[in-house]
């Protein structure tokens, strides 16, 4: 009878209650943290100071519904439809120029009441699964050329779609899950060398040639030179964001002000603080014992993905679990650094933190695929 009983658990599902655990704790500490970034603006334009936490709990609940149903679900299935599902991501994508939202210059969103959807977030994941599914169908090691060609085209087309919006930073997303994953596919050196610099020359050509949008520029004139005296009004307000951010984590100190206690978060002086520089509300006041222990759970999230990646008995497990991290990763780096002056400013959100219900949803779909790898390849 124990040894039986012993057999039933090797081969019944075992999750990963750690990545989910800290998922979820990452996503309530953000909860707060949208209150706390959001509250004094509200208040100061005579609105309701719940609206946006109430809206960042809701998109919270579903995420973790959403969590649990992924992670149920043998992510096995998903390889005969990746492609289908991507489709639809790109079909989205298109949507937006038709039936999307309009605001400050952009066109990312559906809005559905008083919510908005922004494709693009899903678009990542399609693009993980598509990429995975036809790396997982070769019977050849390794890829070559016309698998390069067939996969950049694959991934061009969204990414095509999501600078049209514009989104650089969705972009950039895109493309780095795109080139980890073809990495770990097999793709020789020569090749990513070659892409790499051909990835370079692109971005060159782009921004000789004024592909790139006005503002765009002025965050990466930011970035490179944040103490010029240039009298452009786009680069010197992305200096002045940058700044009132840094002065946010900087008066935090060791221990922080305490919930509700900043002065740069209860003033208003961190423009988009509840999405874009939601970090400087950490940073500000939880300090950097707060700003390290929120960094330490999301590296947990990001280090159980890459176990499901390495755990992984297939080669579609495997790389959609290499994408996810990818995905997870770099959005915690970019994000954390540019609020610090490390990294450019992009707009990519903090994974679980930042205000906005798509990009909560997908990273928990995202948390919910690599439960499922961990979990249905003891199953095989």
């Amino acid at each position: 009878m124990i040894a039986r009983t012993v057999t039933t658990r090797r081969n019944g599902p075992v999750f990963d209650f750690m990545l989910a655990l800290a998922t979820i704790i990452v996503a309530l500490i953000g909860v707060v943290m949208v209150y706390t970034a959001s509250r004094a603006t509200l208040l100061a334009a005579g609105e309701d100071p719940h609206t946006y936490v109430k809206k960042q709990a809701l998109f919270v609940v579903l995420g973790v519904i959403a969590m649990v149903v992924v992670a149920l679900f043998d992510y096995r299935r998903l390889e005969p439809v990746a492609m289908l599902l991507y489709g639809l991501s790109v079909l989205s994508l298109l949507g937006v120029f038709v039936v999307g939202t309009h605001a400050q210059g952009s066109e990312r969103w559906f809005t559905l009441g008083p919510l908005q959807i922004q494709p693009s977030e899903f678009a990542v994941v399609g693009l993980i699964l598509a990429v995975a599914a036809y790396c997982d169908r070769r019977d050849e090691e390794g890829l070559a050329w016309r698998d390069v060609f067939k996969l950049l085209i694959l991934a061009g087309v969204p990414i095509a779609l999501v600078l049209a919006q514009p989104d650089l930073g969705t972009a950039i997303i895109l493309l780095i899950v795109l080139l980890i994953m073809l990495t770990v596919a097999g793709l020789p050196i020569r090749i990513l060398v070659m892409l790499l610099i051909g990835v370079g020359l692109v971005t060159l050509v782009a921004v000789e040639a004024g592909v790139l949008h006005a503002y765009q520029l002025a965050r990466l004139g930011a970035f490179l030179h944040p103490n010029t005296t240039t009298t452009n009004r786009s680069v010197l307000a992305d200096i002045y964001n940058l700044n009132q951010s840094k002065s946010a984590i900087g008066a935090g100190g060791l221990m922080g002000t305490g919930l509700l206690h900043g002065a740069q978060t209860n003033l208003g002086y961190v423009p988009e603080q509840p999405t874009d520089f939601i970090f400087s509300a950490v940073g500000e006041q939880l300090g950097f014992v707060g700003a390290v222990g929120l960094l330490s759970l999301l590296g947990v999230i990001a280090w159980r993905v890459l176990h499901a990646a390495g755990q992984s008995r297939d080669v579609f497990g495997r790389l959609v679990c290499t994408g996810l991290f990818t995905f997870v990763a770099f959005s915690v780096v970019e994000n954390a650094g540019m609020t610090m002056g490390i990294m450019p400013i992009t707009g990519i959100p903090l994974p679980f933190v930042s205000y906005g219900g798509t990009a909560v949803l997908s990273f928990f779909i995202a948390v919910g695929l690599a439960l499922s790898v961990g979990a249905h390849r003891r199953m095989r």
